[in-house]
């Protein structure tokens, strides 16, 4: 009987070991909050975060997509992919400001980022 009892207890214990595995991997799928980059221009980013990629690959990606926004004016917008990244914008503006909300995609990999610039 005691046997019977360490396999069952190995085996549970085998499964809770297997479940914390899985969790793991999901969590490391899970969006991250990451220090944003120095803003190039008169403003700043408000935030950053970041799914299925680095803070580092994030802060190129924000970099790129100002650099493609300010290209032709400072209030511009971009049209094109970013580092492969497909970018959508949501903006608030008032006469002398713009704050928006930035998502690019690529895939399932996702920066999001936000932005208040000065004009």
């Amino acid at each position: 009987m005691p046997r019977l009892l360490l396999i069952t207890i190995t085996t549970a214990l085998s499964l809770v070991a297997a479940t914390a595995v899985a969790h793991a991997s999901v969590d490391a799928h899970a969006a991250r909050t990451c220090s944003a980059p120095k803003y190039p221009g008169s403003g700043y980013f408000t935030s950053l975060s970041v799914k299925r990629v680095t803070c580092a690959t994030g802060r190129k990606v924000v970099l790129a997509h100002y650099r493609c926004r300010t290209a032709r004016s400072r209030a511009g917008r971009c049209h094109r992919k970013v580092r492969r990244y497909s970018c959508s914008e949501r903006r608030n503006s008032i006469p002398t400001e713009i704050q928006s909300r930035v998502t690019c995609r690529r895939g399932s990999k996702r920066v999001i980022y936000s932005y208040q610039q000065n004009l």
